[in-house]
């Protein structure tokens, strides 16, 4: 799971570089520079590709500080 995401940000990023920064960040959205277009994008494709429906209203931006939160979000929704 981690490395699917890890490969649908560095997609929408368009930057494959960006792999160890991603595994690395405490805090995904800053370090990693996500705009809210990438992040409507990465959740797009999040759903697309792993077959989960995401609520933007019931979001939690805080799933979005490491990977693994994210990863455990996405978890919880299957």
């Amino acid at each position: 799971m981690r490395e699917k995401l890890i490969k649908i940000i560095c997609q929408v990023k368009e930057d494959d570089s960006l792999k160890e920064k991603i595994e690395k960040s405490k805090d995904l959205l800053n370090e990693i520079d996500i705009d809210s277009l990438q992040l409507i994008n990465i959740i797009l494709k999040i759903e697309d590709e792993l077959d989960v429906q995401i609520d933007f209203d019931e979001f939690d931006m805080d799933s979005l500080k490491s990977i693994d939160s994210l990863a455990k979000y996405i978890n919880s929704k299957r």
